[in-house]
């Protein structure tokens, strides 16, 4: 079945009544097949997967609920509407009992038909959505979930049980591989809405050319290749939440779009004029400073305050303490019987040298670290020589003390000065390592001569 063009299978004897369906449907822009006998159209029914299916009761070879019978059992089924010129009540009653979801008297208006195809179609995508939704649910307590217990992720999680039952939009901020997007799962999911979608819009991703009809949607004809109307990620979160990733990248012109739906709670699809009112929630996150974007001109400030309800900054992973360990021992039981292996833990040096690293990619980096380490492991226990080169060329720099004994002021002179020399003199990115910004940076270096410091 393809996503964007419905398919609808046409099961009549009768050719006149049989092409004249299929005109019709092929006009709506549907992908229509047509059979004009029941064992033809089982063959068909077989072969390929139809979205509806239109099926004449009486056929030669195999009756319309023969037919309906066939095409139900498959996974997955087409919503099946009867026609039928011999309408009575125990033939209903018998097509409804074997799954059928309407049946229509012959003779049938076109528009009756037209309208029966829509909301079948409707049916369909509910049906679809809502088992989607179900194994959503199911999952949101699985391996993809927030890990940590360090004071910082604790302040996360209950700034999100404080959120949840808000309707606020919410901004998360922080670096790339931090977890923002599960984050904000976790904010929909202990949320009213947890059964209804979470969507999720890479803004980054989306080339610019399609994103406002991805975000939007667009009718029938709205530009060449719209051959059907189709619905926006917006639309597809209603009742819900939708998770609007980077939102620093949208254009100035998507940004008084997405403005105007969140002050209006409509929108309108490209080339259409009728607003469609939407309920979302939205979650927006960045890894930029977004309050400097507006000041650089780069971000509409009316957008920023729309957005920012309330402020979640997620923690780097080198500011939350020992969950690199609870995050590694995590991603080794998510990964282990995926790679088949029994693992039972790190060895000593293996975790000093998880613990030494810096992480600039955060918990993803330390993620796909642990990923390979288990498809690596050759013991039940995950060694140094497991993990990445990077990861242990930073555990065989780490530094003894100078023998001579050290008050407080001179140790962290002297770890200062440490970090600055593996940076390369780079003092970005010795603030970086060290967890502080530069101007403390800068102080202390000013300060190093100083006695009293």
């Amino acid at each position: 079945m393809s996503p964007t063009r419905p398919a609808v299978l046409v099961a009549d004897d009768d050719a006149v009544a049989r092409d004249l369906l299929v005109e019709v449907l092929e006009r709506e822009g549907y992908r229509v097949r047509a059979a004009g006998g029941g064992a033809e159209a089982i063959a068909l029914g077989e072969r390929e997967l139809f979205d509806v299916a239109l099926v004449d009761l009486r056929m030669p070879d195999a009756d319309g609920l023969a037919v309906l019978e066939r095409l139900v059992a498959r996974e997955p089924a087409p919503a099946v509407l009867i026609l039928t010129a011999f309408a009575a009540m125990d033939t209903a009653i018998e097509a409804i009992r074997r799954g059928a979801y309407d049946y229509l008297s012959k003779p049938f208006r076109l528009e009756e038909i037209k309208r029966a195809v829509r909301r079948m179609l409707e049916v369909q995508r509910l049906a679809r959505d809502n088992q989607r939704y179900r194994r959503e649910l199911r999952e949101r307590n699985d391996a993809d979930r927030l890990v940590g217990h360090s004071q910082e992720i604790v302040a996360i999680y209950k700034l999100i049980a404080r959120v949840a039952a808000l309707d606020t939009t919410v901004l998360i901020q922080g670096e790339t591989g931090t977890g923002k997007e599960l984050v904000a799962r976790a904010i929909h999911y202990t949320g009213p809405r947890a059964d209804r979608p979470f969507v999720v819009i890479d803004c980054a991703a989306i080339p610019e050319p399609l994103f406002e009809s991805e975000l939007f949607g667009h009718e029938r004809g709205a530009f060449t290749g719209a051959i059907t109307t189709r619905r926006g990620l917006l639309e597809t979160a209603q009742g819900g939440t939708c998770f609007l990733d980077e939102v620093s990248e949208l254009s100035g012109a998507l940004q008084a779009k997405l403005l105007r739906v969140l002050q209006d709670r409509v929108l309108r699809r490209v080339g259409g004029n009728d607003p469609i009112p939407v309920d979302v929630r939205l979650v927006a996150a960045t890894n930029r400073d977004l309050r400097k974007r507006v000041e650089d001109g780069l971000f509409r400030e009316d957008l920023y305050y729309r957005l920012n309800g309330v402020t979640i900054a997620v923690p780097a992973l080198r500011e939350r303490g020992d969950d690199v360990a609870v995050l590694a021992e995590h991603f080794a039981r998510k990964y282990a019987p995926v790679a088949g292996k029994s693992v039972e833990g790190f060895a000593p040096d293996t975790l000093e040298a998880l613990r030494a690293y810096a992480w600039p990619g955060n918990v993803r980096e330390l993620e796909h670290a642990i990923e390979r380490a288990v498809a690596l492991a050759r013991s039940p226990l995950l060694l140094p020589e497991d993990l990445p080169a990077d990861v242990r060329a930073q555990a065989a720099r780490v530094p003894e003390l100078p023998q001579k004994r050290m008050t407080l002021a001179e140790l962290k002179h002297w770890y200062v000065a440490l970090v600055l020399d593996e940076a390369d003199g780079n003092k970005v990115r010795a603030a970086e390592l060290l967890g502080i910004d530069r101007r403390t940076l800068y102080r202390i270096l000013e300060r190093a001569d100083d006695p009293e410091d």
